[in-house]
């Protein structure tokens, strides 16, 4: 009995299929490994607690190293459309919301240390920091952001808010941007400011590409007959 579907589609469908599989293998080895390598920054700090590695300021030392890898991990995020553009390895987006999530977790630490570790949970004293140094005040900003993404990262909400979710999950731009504002406000005060100075170059980067990208898909959809 003769298949309605053309041979062509015939012969496409199993390569697909095949295709997907590999892709699926693939990932069950890559996804654990980049998970574990996302932990080691926590792995570190753990090892430096227990072997007296953490400085004189201990508290300190904690809050910038959990923040910075906020940062790293952001900027990871960001750059996973712009390699996936580049290499043609769709499987990329499948680690985006992993090392999203990591970011936020990194910045809920260097935000749960300095509340709890820092300022044992004293509003009046934060208030008084906060005046002192609104630096901080422009962090707070970003973690809400991200509090923002990663409560609708998951499927179901992605299902939820529809058209919706890209919008808002642009704001990932945003954040990175208060991100690296609070940075480079911080270090501002020691005059140190190669490493914000690096980090902007880099999100600036990523959202140039992005927007590049987004001119040539619409000067295409221009260009293309209807």
């Amino acid at each position: 009995m003769k298949s309605g579907i053309p041979s062509n589609q015939r012969s496409a469908a199993p390569a697909g299929a095949t295709v997907n599989a590999a892709l699926l293998r693939r990932m069950a080895v890559i996804k654990p490994v980049v998970f574990l390598l996302c932990l080691y920054p926590l792995l570190r700090l753990v090892w430096f607690g227990v072997n007296g590695g953490l400085g004189a300021n201990p508290v300190e030392f904690v809050t910038r190293s959990t923040g910075l890898w906020a940062l790293v991990f952001l900027c990871i995020t960001l750059a996973v459309t712009p390699a996936r553009r580049l290499t043609g390895w769709s499987a990329w987006l499948r680690l985006r919301r992993m090392l999203g999530l990591f970011s936020f977790f990194y910045a809920a630490l260097h935000f749960l240390t300095y509340v709890w570790l820092d300022q044992f949970f004293d509003v009046a004293a934060i208030a008084r920091d906060i005046a002192q140094r609104p630096f901080i005040l422009v962090g707070f900003a970003a973690f809400v952001l991200l509090v923002i993404l990663a409560t609708t990262s998951p499927k179901a909400a992605v299902r939820r808010l529809g058209r919706r979710w890209q919008l808002l999950h642009r704001t990932i731009y945003a954040a990175a941007g208060l991100a690296i504002l609070h940075f480079w406000w911080m270090k501002a005060g020691k005059h140190d400011l190669a490493q914000p100075q690096l980090y902007a170059v880099i999100v600036i980067v990523l959202l140039l590409a992005r927007l590049l990208w987004l001119a040539i898909e619409r000067t295409r959809r221009e260009a293309s007959p209807r």
